[in-house]
């Protein structure tokens, strides 16, 4: 492969990712005319169009698509392996990329890796707030961060949190002229705030379980998310039922702004777990935020 196919290849991947001519630009360290110019001539030396074009979007067609899949991988593994060589003997440095939901980010991740960078000034982080699950290869990402109970085996996994218990919360407001839910069925005729899912594209399930008994429910109203604080805020607002991680609902129980739910039917689950490819070299800086992040207990 010549170093032009190569860098051609990364120009690809970087658009693709992006979904932007701009955003992608700014990434390489490159022009936006000098990178339409490099996937033009691509594209023009295959005989075959690689992405398609508007006025606000770019998208990968089907050909383009066949041929990220078949490199991205390769790609990723070149890029580790000529980190991992650099580093040999030399200071953990480095951009380590992580891609985990908003309450992660605030809550474990950047509390425990703030005051890692000024004994590590080389490492960099670069944190991308995401509730897709994203694919860590294609989205060239060094780590993700998921509950430990949706890790598949492919994975590598540390644990870097405590078990985490979901609760359902209402504000004294909303249930000013509302009954208490009794069971898991009210919850049905109550107005609650869902979270869609990326991935999916569906509404999530509010997962509950008492004893030996577990159920899914899937409940309605007139709001729909896809972020977790937004979530908690209408819930203040007295805006309906919601159903969030404990640690964000507690002040909230403590200052009497928010009342739990439905208690005896809350879920626990194992704690959050930071991942990364199996088999895959880690590289120095990589070593350095796993044990950072990795849990006590």
């Amino acid at each position: 492969m010549s170093q032009t196919q190569f860098s051609e290849l990364l120009a690809l991947g970087a658009v693709a990712r992006e979904r932007s001519f701009t955003r992608a630009a700014a990434q390489l360290g490159m022009s936006q005319s000098m990178l339409s110019h490099t996937i033009r001539k691509m594209e023009e030396r295959l005989g075959v169009r690689l992405l398609t074009r508007t006025t606000r979007s770019v998208s990968v067609t089907e050909a383009g698509a066949r041929l990220l899949s078949a490199v991205t991988p390769r790609l990723a593994d070149i890029e580790s392996e000529l980190r991992s060589v650099a580093e040999l003997g030399a200071t953990p440095s480095g951009t380590i990329r992580f891609t985990a939901t908003d309450h992660v980010i605030d809550t474990v991740l950047w509390p425990r890796l703030a005051p890692m960078l000024p004994v590590y000034p080389r490492i960099k982080l670069e944190m991308h707030s995401d509730y897709a699950l994203s694919d860590l290869v294609r989205g060239r990402y060094d780590f993700g961060v998921r509950l430990g109970d949706v890790l598949a085996n492919d994975l590598s996994a540390v644990r870097i949190g405590p078990d985490l218990r979901l609760v359902i919360v209402g504000a004294p407001a909303y249930f000013a002229s509302r009954p208490m839910p009794a069971s898991p069925q009210d919850l049905i005729s109550h107005d609650c705030i869902n979270l869609r899912l990326p991935t999916r594209g569906t509404l999530y399930a509010w997962e509950l379980k008492k004893g030996t008994r577990s159920m899914n429910v899937r409940v309605d109203g007139s709001l729909i998310f896809n972020g977790i604080y937004q979530i908690l805020n209408a819930a203040l607002s007295g805006h309906g039922l919601a159903y969030v991680p404990e640690d964000l609902a507690q002040p909230h129980f403590d200052s009497g702004r928010l009342v739990p739910v439905l208690k005896s039917w809350w879920r626990t689950f194992p704690g959050f777990h930071l991942f990364y490819a199996r088999g895959r070299e880690t590289s120095r800086a990589m070593q350095v935020v796993i044990e950072t992040l990795r849990h006590p207990g």
